[in-house]
């Protein structure tokens, strides 16, 4: 118990490098440069179009992420959050928040196929990166044309 108290202490009067005290952890787990990216992203998004959380996190050099876009989406005002939707056009939202999505969506033009957007009309596609090259591949020997 009394170890413990004292941690707690210690952890209270960290310093950062300004000296000003802080908690020892950053605010949030996400690195800004990853968010910078991730919100870069998402203001790219054009009326009328929609991109999947999965494809934002992709197409900002974070596969995998999808979770973190929605957590990003919840802390930053201001965003087009309404044109980013579930793998396969799926609103994820629920209630009245799914309701004003949908219905943001269709005053932009976008259209429906039951309950998802039709993504083969409003995805919309980012640019390759170009940060990998592509493979080289070697021609084995053989019957040649």
């Amino acid at each position: 118990m009394f170890g413990v108290g004292r941690a707690r202490v210690a952890r209270r009067n960290l310093k950062s490098k300004s000296g000003k005290k802080t908690s020892g952890r950053k605010a949030t787990g996400i690195g800004e440069g990853r968010r910078a990216r991730v919100v870069r992203c998402i203001r790219r998004l054009p009326i009328g179009k929609v991109s999947s959380y999965g494809a934002i996190a992709s197409a900002a050099g974070w596969a995998g992420a999808a979770r973190q876009v929605v957590r990003i989406l919840r802390e930053s005002p201001g965003l087009p959050w309404h044109r980013v939707v579930g793998a396969g056009g799926a609103i994820k939202l629920q209630g009245e928040n799914g309701a004003e999505q949908k219905l943001r969506l269709r005053m932009e033009g976008v259209t429906f196929r039951g309950t998802r957007v039709d993504m083969k009309k409003h995805e919309f596609r980012f640019a390759k990166t170009g940060k990998t090259s592509p493979k080289k591949t070697r021609h084995r020997g053989g019957a040649s044309s």
